[in-house]
């Protein structure tokens, strides 16, 4: 027999599968559109900021962009190929759909980021004039905010890294090509690097396929770390690896230059956010990028994904398959709770014209269907995104989507895949018009800086009341088919939603997660979704 509030919960699920057939198969798959036809550079590494603006930005060595530089005299630094003249990173402005041309120095390429908590993005290592350097973005309201590369520098060169948030506010710096250890941002005293063998382990010879490993703080604080096809939990504060967890089944690789992805699953209040579950999706055989680099045989992309919760007793890969092969897809968690896998291609690796068959149409995931029942295909893009492409979610839902450069240095014709500078946005099912009844509207939070464990009122308006949730999510630093810091948590009604007679407006308490491992500090996307349609976003920030 279901309790009250698992009926309740069962009966909205039914009532919002009623509404999607409802739905035409066109409305169900969602749609695209353009935003701009050309952004000045090639979106690389794009980053959502707490001011409503999309950072982008390329390797600084991939010659002229199409945008100029508007901080002159150029030239600065005599021995740096970046200097060009034009810009290589942009703020794109989602409200205006514009871009403002920023000033970046050092060479970026294949390099990483993390917001810390106060809203700073921490940008780290990069190539050549780059490899050691860290680079600080403070995002503004007025247009006037830029790069600012930083003299202090990283102890070893950090280039196809991943970056984490830890609970206590620093960033680790986990890996890179040849760099077979982490290390933290800032250091404390003495402090310099932390020898990692796993990261050795899994370095496949003549291919790697263990960079931009990913990384997921788990529950207790430690820190999961998965490269090629094997995975560990760390406990970074002492150098110690806690766990390893079985090989991932299905064969070849899951990290660049067989790039696959991962999430972590929306995380829970149910079990106070203890359970911790990985999903890993695509890559590419073994021996792919030796024949796609040297011999120019693109073999299919892997098709399957493997889901592992590293917090049981027990823990064990359960396979899946996607509907067809992908490498280098994007994987993102919508406001629904919802994985979207989008870009790629369907053979091939990641690297430089190394890929064949763009992957047009993305894929939706539901997490909680039956095995069988999960995955979705949806409307297809006429834009390949191949190698150096990016997608993030905005704060009204869409899903911004830009860069494929496979080609190293601009070049727009004579080529398989010519670099895109067109940036669009995929519209999910969820923002059909057939739901604005059911759209919540976010009138009120008493607190957008909110302690954790307390509680905070919401006030929203809605035309249909059916079963409210809510969720905060931290937008991610995304490149290489990873998107680092990514993290959607569920969180608890501390009261019942009361209906304010007055306007026709609800409100209800909501409780903070409790702790800064749950969600470490900083700004996040927080939604109302009601029925399973999600409201747009208003920030919060997470504090001690």
């Amino acid at each position: 027999m279901w309790g009250s509030g698992e009926l309740i919960s069962k009966l909205a699920v039914l009532l919002l599968l009623a509404s999607c057939l409802k739905l035409s198969l066109a409305q169900q798959r969602g749609k695209w559109v353009p935003l701009l036809n050309n952004s000045g550079v090639s979106a690389m590494h794009t980053i959502l900021t707490h001011t409503n603006k999309v950072i982008i930005f390329d390797q600084t060595t991939a010659g002229p962009s199409e945008i100029m530089r508007t901080d002159p005299p150029c030239n600065e630094n005599p021995e740096s190929e970046a200097e060009d003249c034009t810009a290589h990173s942009v703020e794109y402005d989602i409200a205006t759909d514009s871009v403002r041309p920023l000033h970046i120095l050092t060479d970026t390429w294949c390099s990483s980021g993390s917001f810390d908590s106060d809203g700073l993005l921490v940008q780290t290592g990069g190539w050549s004039t780059g490899e050691k350097v860290i680079r600080n973005f403070k995002p503004c309201d007025d247009s006037i905010c830029d790069w600012v590369e930083t003299s202090t520098t990283l102890a070893r060169k950090r280039w196809y890294s991943s970056d984490q948030i830890l609970p206590d506010g620093r960033i680790i710096i986990v890996g890179g090509r040849a760099t077979f250890s982490y290390e933290f941002v800032p250091k404390q005293p003495g402090e310099s690097v932390f020898r990692l063998p796993f990261l050795a382990d899994t370095n496949t010879v003549g291919e790697q396929n263990n960079l931009y490993p990913f990384t997921h703080l788990s529950s207790d604080g430690n820190l999961f770390i998965f490269a090629n096809k094997d995975s560990i939990l760390l406990d970074y504060n002492k150098n110690n690896v806690v766990r390893t967890f079985p090989t991932m089944p299905g064969g070849g690789a899951r990290n660049y230059p067989s790039t696959g992805s991962s999430v972590m699953l929306p995380l829970d209040p149910a079990n106070d956010f203890q359970t911790v579950e990985i999903l890993v999706c695509g890559g590419a055989p073994d021996g792919a990028f030796k024949q796609a680099d040297q011999d120019e045989i693109f073999v299919d992309a892997l098709k399957s994904c493997g889901r592992i919760v590293i917090t049981s007793e027990n823990p064990e890969w359960r396979m899946e398959d996607m509907p067809g092969p992908r490498v280098m897809g994007d994987m993102l968690i919508l406001p629904t709770g919802e994985i979207l896998i989008i870009n790629g291609a369907k053979e091939g690796t990641a690297g430089f014209q190394s890929a064949r068959k763009p992957a047009l149409s993305p894929l939706l995931y539901r997490p909680e269907e039956d095995l069988g029942n999960r995955f979705t295909v949806l409307a297809a893009s006429k834009i390949p995104r191949m190698y150096h492409s990016t997608a993030n979610v905005l704060p009204d839902g869409r899903v911004f989507v830009g860069g494929s450069n496979s080609n190293g240095r601009y070049r727009f014709s004579g080529v398989f895949f010519p670099t895109e500078l067109r940036l669009e946005a995929y519209i999910p099912y969820y923002l059909d018009s057939s739901f604005n009844s059911m759209r919540p509207n976010i009138t009120l939070l008493s607190t957008r800086e909110i302690k954790y464990g307390t509680q905070f009122t919401l006030v929203f308006s809605v035309a249909t009341l059916q079963n409210i949730e809510f969720n905060a999510y931290a937008p991610p630093f995304t490149t290489h088919s990873w998107s680092m810091n990514q993290r959607f948590l569920w969180l608890d009604a501390a009261s019942k939603v009361a209906d304010q007679a007055t306007d026709g407006s609800y409100s209800v308490k909501v409780t903070a997660p409790p702790s800064a491992v749950a969600a470490p500090s900083g700004y996040y996307l927080f939604r109302v979704v009601n029925g399973g349609i999600p409201s747009s976003a208003e920030w919060i920030r997470f504090i001690q």
